[in-house]
């Protein structure tokens, strides 16, 4: 059965994933698509790269751009330090995240969306209507600079996801 096929009534990996006994061949990326780790010296070992961006508004500001140029390019992300955000913050916002994808299917299928394009949309794959293999995760995507233009588009529920 395709991923289009089984998805059709399960929009979400989430939702989907409990019902299977095997991954769908929709989700599994032929072994000369996948990337090789093993080729990349500097995330072989299981690191990734880490920023400090505590100088980012100083003297070492060019370094530390050039820093995350190179882990763009070489890893196609990065970890950062120093960033500003308290541990607090992170952690009310990790909750309202697992508050959010606890919710129940219909709930969170309000904002679902297929569209790319959308700046707030959760979804399973990041273009479902052209990639020939599905990713195996769902993502909520939200754009929030500048706040006033975004936040009217964000999730209803949980209720704290709207709290400013």
């Amino acid at each position: 059965m395709s991923a289009v096929a089984t998805t059709a009534t399960k929009l979400l990996l989430s939702d989907l994933a409990p019902t299977l006994k095997n991954v769908p061949s929709d989700y599994i990326r032929p072994i000369s698509d996948r990337p090789n780790l093993t080729d990349q010296a500097h995330i072989s070992d299981g690191s990734i790269p880490l920023i400090d961006l505590q100088g980012l508004y100083g003297p070492r500001r060019s370094d530390i751009i050039k820093q995350i140029g190179q882990a763009c390019q070489h890893c196609g992300f990065f970890q950062v330090k120093n960033h500003g955000i308290s541990e607090a913050m992170i952690n009310n916002m990790l909750s309202i995240a697992r508050t959010f994808f606890k919710l129940p299917e219909s709930e969170r299928l309000k904002i679902y969306s297929d569209d790319p394009s959308k700046p707030t949309r959760l979804s399973t794959s990041f273009n479902v209507k052209t990639e020939k293999v599905s990713n195996w995760r769902d993502f909520l995507r939200l754009h929030c600079y500048p706040l006033q233009d975004y936040v009217h588009d964000w999730p209803l529920n949980p209720p704290s996801f709207r709290y400013i």
